[in-house]
């Protein structure tokens, strides 16, 4: 009897692998992208600064230190502040990276908009024991422009914005204290 339960156990087995082995051998096709033809493009930028980067990155590096380089307002609107999944009011981004000197946000996913795959990130990187250098690297779809031109003034727009922001970084790293803010334009209907 015992011979025929396992001669049993043993068929059974052979029948679900025989019959389970070309589900999984045929995997199916993942869906289309949303975007059917993707540009990435990563923008890197750095500049020097003349501190140690560990003192770089406790002067600049806070989650919300955006709000003072960049000149606008920051909060955090969610989670805890230097924290995964933390959101910043900052275009809501949202903190999906982070090591000792540096870290990572992701902009989310907006309604009625292609997703482009927006990544920034900022790290204080040592050069030697008494200076640095700060590194901001953005990384993004740009294909959802409408044509090279456009794509070009976005990067040139960009690389504006960010190495202003480098330059306010590196004052206040240094011990300095950035200059009044330029006026920003007027807003249409104002």
């Amino acid at each position: 009897m015992r011979n025929v339960f396992g001669r049993l156990s043993t068929l059974s087995a052979l029948a679900l692998l025989v019959v389970v082995s070309p589900v999984s051998a045929q995997q199916a096709a993942p869906p289309p992208l949303a975007i059917p033809n993707p540009h990435y493009v990563a923008l890197p930028l750095e500049i020097a600064v003349n501190k140690p980067a560990a003192e770089v990155w406790k002067r600049i590096g806070k989650y919300c230190d955006i709000g003072e380089w960049l000149r606008l307002p920051c909060t955090i609107t969610s989670g805890v502040d230097g924290e995964f999944g933390a959101v910043r009011s900052v275009a809501n981004e949202i903190l999906v990276g982070k090591t000792e000197l540096s870290y990572t946000y992701t902009q989310p996913v907006r309604e009625g908009r292609p997703y482009d795959a927006y990544h920034g990130t900022l790290e204080a990187r040592p050069v030697t024991a008494t200076t640095s250098k700060i590194v901001y690297t953005l990384f993004f779809d740009n294909s959802i422009l409408a044509d090279d031109a456009a794509r070009e003034r976005n990067l040139a727009q960009r690389k504006t914005t960010f190495t202003q922001a480098l330059e306010n970084m590196k004052i206040l790293a240094e011990g300095g204290t950035l200059p009044p803010a330029p006026p920003r334009p007027a807003t249409p209907g104002q």
